[in-house]
């Protein structure tokens, strides 16, 4: 039997698509971008009204902004221990239904999209083509959003939203005792 998420890491090459495949496969296969990305839009649903569309795409601009910022090589420091963070600290806002204001989401939202922007750019200098490759991950995002907006939709319970967020904000923790060798 083929190892499922060894043949998925292996697309880029085996389609000879180093580029856009691999910007689609970070975001999903990288378990806390994956999180962080359905994170923010529960958030934005919790926010409601206009924030449901603007705080996701806030994200993608400071996420390309991020991007731009690996790409050229500008250091970041705590790259990997950010990302843990955002995890833990969405899935906290989310599982306590914390009525954020837009003075606090938005920059909160802003910081780590630069992280995980940057995360996504320090890859891209060591692909035949980096522009899809920036395109496809900056889709695949914008998708995981919008999962999230729609798993907000579907889980209009705030119990329901509180067990989703308190399950991130739990794998957060345990992200950033990994990252920091705790764990």
């Amino acid at each position: 039997m083929t190892d499922v998420p060894a043949l998925l890491t292996s697309l880029p090459a085996v389609a000879g698509a180093s580029g856009l495949v691999s910007g689609l496969l970070h975001p999903v296969l990288g378990f806390d971008h994956l999180l962080a990305m359905i994170s923010v839009g529960l958030l934005s649903v919790q926010l409601g009204h206009k924030h449901i569309w603007s705080l996701p795409a806030a994200f993608v601009i400071f996420l390309a902004v991020g991007g731009i910022f690996g790409l050229v090589g500008i250091g970041l420091p705590q790259v990997e221990g950010i990302i843990a963070l955002s995890v833990l600290l969405l899935g906290l806002a989310i599982a306590t239904g914390a009525k954020l204001g837009i003075f606090i989401a938005y920059p909160m939202v802003g910081v780590f999209a630069i992280f995980h922007g940057h995360a996504h750019g320090q890859e891209v200098p060591s692909l035949n083509d980096p522009t899809t490759y920036v395109i496809g991950f900056l889709i695949a995002s914008a998708v995981l959003h919008l999962i999230g907006v729609f798993i907000g939709f579907i889980f209009k319970s705030a119990r329901t939203r509180s067990l989703i967020g308190a399950g991130c904000a739990g794998i957060g923790l345990h992200m950033i005792l990994l990252t920091y060798g705790l764990v």
